[in-house]
């Protein structure tokens, strides 16, 4: 039985009905929950206690941005399906299973640095940045950034705890090695520093939050390399 192999149109086809399908995942979820923004800002606004709006159209916008992203967080698994299933088009017939495997590991992964992010990493970031008030400096904290800033840290940590899991599949499929990997440490540092400085708040203690575990990640990513590279010989 011959294989039949996709053209390149094929595959951007592909990747575009994958594209329009996560959206719609995304929005649909999103209209659901925001049913229950009332229900999930209480919890949200916990670790400071109390927000303001400073802007008329702040607080429907804000409400939007907590069902965008609960909606983003809760279609993760459809998502990570969509990308799997594109990536394994134009894997051989040995290696689709690889894409079966860190499938739904890959939302596992997702969801652990998620939880870590929000439950360690945030109240770390807020109690230093609220650190610096005093009876000069009052803080009043717009609710619109501040669910901009909980948003993206979380989001950010799901996404790269799935560096180790990314590299043991790279390595599965004969892209990288862990030699590559080890020899690019220098550059992936200053990589993850700048990375992070793009995705957290302009202060260095935040940033520093993201890319330390980041390059502990990196690290188990070479672990995790070598493991495969081991096991494939």
């Amino acid at each position: 039985m011959t294989e039949k192999r996709l053209t390149l149109v094929e595959h951007l086809e592909e990747l575009r009905g994958g594209i329009i399908r996560a959206l719609v995942c995304v929005i649909a979820v999103s209209c659901a929950l925001y049913a229950f923004v009332d229900r999930i800002l209480p919890g949200l606004v916990r670790p400071v206690g109390r927000l303001v709006f400073i802007a008329p159209q702040e607080a429907l916008i804000s409400r939007i941005k907590i069902a965008f992203f609960g909606g983003l967080f809760l279609s993760v698994p459809f998502v990570l399906y969509q990308i799997w299933k594109f990536v394994s088009s134009g894997l051989k017939p040995a290696e689709v299973r690889y894409a079966l495997i860190f499938g739904p590991l890959s939302a596992i992964f997702f969801f652990i640095g998620a939880f870590f992010g929000y439950f360690v990493i945030v109240p770390i970031g807020i109690r230093f940045l609220l650190g610096f008030a005093s009876e000069f400096l009052t803080p009043m904290i717009s609710v619109s950034k501040y669910i901009s800033f909980v948003g993206v840290l979380t989001l950010s940590f799901g996404v790269i705890f799935e560096l180790p899991l990314a590299s043991l599949f790279l390595t599965k499929v004969g892209i990288i090695t862990p030699g590559l990997l080890s020899a690019r440490r220098k550059h992936a540092a200053v990589a993850m520093f700048i990375a992070a400085a793009v995705l957290t708040p302009p202060d260095i203690v935040t940033q520093c939050l993201m890319a330390l575990p980041l390059l502990a990640l990196y690290e188990i990513s070479i672990l995790f390399s070598k493991l495969a590279r081991k096991r494939y010989r």
